[in-house]
Parts: structure tokens; C-alpha cells; sequence
């Protein structure tokens, strides 16, 4: 008889009862499961995502967004043609709950109508859209593109896109993804792709045609379709592939770890300086010396500023 079978297992030893059920193998444990909990948990609870456009009234801020989740996010009907298109200086949200093979996706898609409706735009990069983009750059993180890519020839859009990266560079805007938050050689150099590519020349469309036996999203012209997904006629396949299959998550981090931490110690340190009271933090020992009026700083002031804005 083989030594081992005769040897019995702690579990064979102890008696079973109705309330100690014997021991049972359940396979391989190893700190690869946490993996699986922590899927089980995200399909359970969903994701969120929240996306600010900006933009001209007429651009088709509204259809990108609907192209890029595929999914009728605003519900609204356009006006018929030759009629204008409202303005209002109102910022509009909508909370829409996605869901694709069993992953529901809660996003809240934020517009800003009106926006620079009555500015010329002339230049590459109005002074208005200078000035919220070095606010917002250090808010949120912004992905800017190039709308309406296909009322541009290749040639137009290539020199359109090298003046706005100029522009930003010149005005010290910091677009995502960063470069100081590249963590490892892989990121830097997809990152460096994008970062070349930026902005996005794209076109949005939620009209699905019939091109070569397979049905397409695109826009009808008298020559021919425009596809939204095909890379030789705009760059919408990398700009939803930005925002959702790599660096969904990525941006949500930054947002959450980033952004939203020093906006938090910003509002802190502000309180440092109110009058003492039930929300009064104390974040600092008073120096020794005679008493001396605290000033906020120049980026905490810039973040007052911003929210009375």
C-alpha cells in the first residue's frame, strides 16, 4: 500500500457534523485572485466618466460625443435649416447609463453653448481660447481636436494642426497625456505618438450608409461618404481610442489623484486664512514673531479667481 494513503489528512480526521462542513480543494489560491475580486466588484458597480466640450454653437460637439460612446446622448432635435442656432451661455448636463456585455458605463457629458459665438476667429487661437485653456490645464486634462476635419484639405489640416501646436507650446498649455506623468519607457513612447498626432483632426456622424456591402457611420456629400472610422479620412478612430480603450482609466487617476488632490489642498490653505469657525483647518503652526496676515497664494488666488469666474 503506498505510505501516503495510509497517513490520514487533518480534514479525513475530524468528524463531520451539519455545522462543520468537511474541507473541500477549491484549486490554486494565489494574490493573482485579487484580480478577479476586483473585476467582479467593477462589473458590479459600473464605471463613471465625466467629459466636458467645448466649443462653438454648431461644431458637433454633441454628435462627437454620441459617435464616440455610440449611444444617442443628447436627445434633442435640431433646428431645420435656414433657422438659427440657440444660443445660451447655460452649461448643460446630461448623466447617461451605457451598457455593453454586461459593463454599464455611467457617463456625464457636460456642453457649454454659446462659447465664443460673438468672437472673431480669425487667428489660430483666440485669446479666449487661450486663456481657458491655461485655466483648464491645470483643472482637468484636455484633449483638444480639430472639428469639422472634413471641410479641410490633408494639406490645411496638417499646417492647422503644427500653428495650434505651436500655440500651445508658446503659451505653456499642457495638454494630455503630460509628459511628467510618462511612468515607464512604454508610455513615453505611445505618448509621444499622441502627443505628435494632437489635435485630433475628426468627424462625427451618427447617420449610418451602405459603402461596399458593409454598413458604416459617415456623412453623405455629393462625391461620396466620409467615414467616420477610416483613418484616410479623419483621426476619430484615434481619439476614441485615446478616451476609452487606453487611457480611460489613466485619465480618471489623474483627475482623481492630480487634479482634484491639489484643488482640494488649494481650498484648504484658503480656509487657513477665513476667520476662525466650524470649518476653520488649521494646516500650519503660527510662526513666532509679531502676528502677521496671511496672504494667499498666487495659485490659490488664481483658484478663487477661477471659481468666482
Amino acid at each position: 500500500m503506498d505510505p501516503l494513503r495510509q497517513s490520514p489528512s487533518p480534514c479525513s480526521s475530524r468528524p463531520s457534523s451539519p455545522k462543520t462542513p468537511p474541507c473541500e480543494m477549491h484549486g490554486y489560491v494565489g494574490i493573482e485572485d485579487v484580480l478577479d475580486q476586483l473585476k467582479i466588484k467593477a462589473m458590479k458597480m459600473g464605471f463613471e466618466f465625466n467629459i466636458m466640450v467645448v466649443g462653438q454653437s454648431g461644431l458637433g460637439k454633441s454628435t462627437m460625443v454620441s459617435t464616440l460612446f455610440k449611444s444617442k446622448v443628447w436627445k434633442c432635435t435640431l433646428p431645420g435649416r435656414g433657422m438659427p442656432i440657440p444660443q445660451t451661455l447655460q452649461l448643460k448636463s446630461v448623466t447617461h447609463v451605457i451598457e455593453e456585455k454586461g459593463v454599464k458605463l455611467k457617463l456625464t457629458v457636460t456642453d457649454t453653448p454659446g462659447f465664443g459665438d460673438q468672437i472673431n476667429n480669425d487667428k489660430c487661437l483666440r485669446p479666449l481660447d487661450i486663456e481657458l485653456l491655461q485655466r483648464l490645464c491645470r483643472t482637468v486634462n484636455v484633449v483638444p481636436v480639430i472639428a469639422r476635419a472634413d471641410s479641410l484639405t490633408l494639406e490645411e489640416r496638417e499646417a492647422f494642426r503644427r500653428r495650434i501646436q505651436h500655440n500651445l507650446r508658446t503659451h505653456c498649455i499642457e495638454v494630455y497625456p503630460q509628459k511628467c506623468f510618462d511612468e515607464d519607457i512604454n508610455d513615453r513612447i505611445l505618448n509621444s505618438k499622441i502627443r505628435d498626432r494632437i489635435p485630433f483632426a475628426v468627424v462625427g456622424s451618427d447617420q449610418e450608409y451602405l459603402v461596399n456591402g458593409r454598413c458604416v457611420l459617415g456623412r453623405k456629400t455629393k462625391w461620396g461618404i466620409i467615414e467616420v472610422e477610416n483613418m484616410a479620412h479623419c483621426e476619430f478612430l484615434l481619439l476614441r481610442d485615446l478616451l476609452i480603450r487606453s487611457h480611460l482609466q489613466d485619465l480618471k487617476d489623474i483627475t482623481h489623484n492630480v487634479h482634484y488632490e491639489n484643488y482640494r489642498v488649494c481650498r484648504l490653505n484658503e480656509s487657513h486664512v477665513l476667520p476662525r469657525g466650524p470649518c476653520w483647518v488649521n494646516l500650519a503652526p503660527t510662526p513666532p514673531g509679531p502676528p502677521v496676515a496671511p496672504g494667499p497664494s498666487k495659485v490659490c488666488r488664481q483658484a478663487r479667481e477661477d471659481s468666482d469666474d
